[in-house]
């Protein structure tokens, strides 16, 4: 008989740990209580960056005449059509996924999932109605949903949460986003090239203050959020918010999460805005799945913990992507990758999630691409570094596409010369990182990519030059 998977959630880790499953012979259901695609397609990656694509264009436009190009009338962004084009593709995504499912024979079912016992699990529909289902493999891939703090809760007209950003009918004169981490820095590009005064207020002493990310990319994002007049209030943090008719005033204060030993004194105390949006964290999705009546245990913020198979502490029942939590790393194509380990696991194989090589791409302007260790953590973890920068400008592409901004850092280790990591902001940074990412995969020194020809003139000539530099023969860089 072919083992019984059921897999809970339908985002990118579940419907591809549902796929894989199949693939190897399973019989697989899905349960989704809500679309197809999970936070990532409906409220997330793919929305955002719709929006992002239609920020370019238009700044592209307000600089025509950079192009050779004379507009005559106004440009102006137009929000309903935007939001419509953005319902229109995530209507095609959810489509496309569920055709995978239906010609991979999974059954999907629509309605939230309890698990009832061990090898049952009930799906309740909408109309009242209990179906229940039979499992030999369980996989678990609810997710997330944004954190709603208490200080100043969502009332998702003028306190937004990330999901309420991505239906807005209009484009606010001023927005206040609380949090200068990836979504938070994301939306402050994008709503300051569509017009909107924008401050960000940073709990930490910098933008993106993530291990992932090095220092000197938060420096060159700063400085190019200063130039698009983009407010950024590090070391400071919302203390509380009021709702006057159709203004937010928001009460500041100096940060005691943040780093910095010698924050500065807060010029101001209070902002007013037409919309504050909350971009700060996210909370598991997993009260409510019956965990308890198969003995499963979470942290007691609800994150599941899982071994290196992406095995829970219960046998046979499997959890992957973001209801994993901050000790792993909460990103779409992370999940997926747990999908297919899971999936290959419940399945009978003995595979291990490895979290070495793992790309990060943040769609600001310009784009950031990471992969690997910065150089603040491959000295402490007690690497002998040397670190390489080029700028992007010295490349023939980025001069004739008037994409200036950027730079590439490279952290190699100094007796080897081996790659320990790459961090890009530039023009599709988000693209170029895939090189880097998999010379850190096979362990490939700056002389293995300095030895490969990069085609002219492109923007991927940023690796050959930086790898250049890094083997003490630059030419350009």
């Amino acid at each position: 008989m072919p083992t019984k998977i059921i897999v809970i959630g339908g985002g990118p880790g579940g419907y591809v740990a549902a796929l894989r499953a199949a693939a190897l012979g399973g019989n697989v259901t899905l349960i989704e209580k809500e679309n197809l695609g999970g936070t990532c397609l409906n409220w997330g990656c793919i929305p955002s960056k719709i929006m992002k694509n239609t920020a370019d264009i238009f700044l592209n436009f307000l600089k025509a005449e950079n192009f050779g190009i004379t507009l005559k009338g106004n440009v102006q962004p137009d929000m309903p059509a935007l939001m419509e084009k953005k319902n229109k593709i995530l209507d095609t995504q959810r489509k496309g996924i569920a055709a995978l499912l239906q010609k991979n024979k999974i059954v999907l079912e629509q309605g939230r999932a309890v698990i009832k016992s061990s090898g049952l699990v009930d799906v309740m529909v909408e109309d009242g109605s209990k179906k229940e289902l039979v499992y030999d493999k369980l996989i678990i891939a609810t997710g997330t949903k944004p954190l709603n703090v208490l200080d100043f809760p969502f009332d998702h007209q003028h306190i937004l949460s990330s999901n309420d950003i991505l239906q807005l009918s209009e484009i606010p004169e001023s927005i206040i986003i609380v949090g200068g981490g990836v979504i938070g820095c994301e939306f402050a590009f994008i709503f300051s090239a569509m017009g909107s005064r924008v401050t960000i207020v940073e709990a930490m002493s910098r933008l993106l203050p993530l291990p992932s990310v090095d220092e000197d990319i938060s420096k060159l994002l700063l400085r190019e959020m200063k130039k698009r007049k983009i407010s950024v209030l590090c070391d400071t943090i919302v203390k509380s918010a009021d709702i006057n008719t159709d203004i937010v005033s928001v009460h500041l204060g100096v940060s005691p999460f943040t780093d910095n030993s010698r924050p500065k004194k807060l010029k101001t105390l209070v902002l007013d805005s037409q919309k504050l949006a909350v971009c700060i964290g996210r909370t598991p999705l997993s009260a409510d799945l019956g965990l308890d009546q198969i003995g499963l245990d979470t942290s007691p913020q609800g994150w599941i913990e899982v071994d290196e198979h992406m095995e829970t502490s219960v046998p046979g029942v499997y959890a992957i992507g973001d209801i994993l939590g901050p000790q792993r790393i909460m990103l779409a194509h992370v999940a997926s990758h747990e999908g297919m380990i899971a999936a290959q696991n419940a399945m009978g194989e003995k595979d291990v999630m490895s979290y070495e090589a793992v790309p990060g791409a943040i769609f600001t302007m310009p784009e950031i691409g990471t992969v690997g260790l910065s150089e603040a953590e491959a000295k402490k973890k007690g690497y002998d570094v040397q670190a390489f920068s080029v700028n992007f400008r010295t490349l023939g592409k980025a001069q004739a596409i008037d994409e200036l901004a950027g730079t590439a850092k490279m952290i190699v280790e100094k007796e080897s010369n081996k790659i320990l990591g790459v961090h890009l902001i530039g023009a599709h940074a988000t693209d170029l990182i895939a090189e880097a990412t998999l010379a850190i995969q096979k362990g490939l020194s700056a002389g293995d990519i300095a030895h490969t020809i990069h085609a002219h003139p492109t923007l991927a000539e940023i690796m050959g030059e930086l790898s250049l530099k890094a083997c003490g023969t630059p030419i350009h860089g």
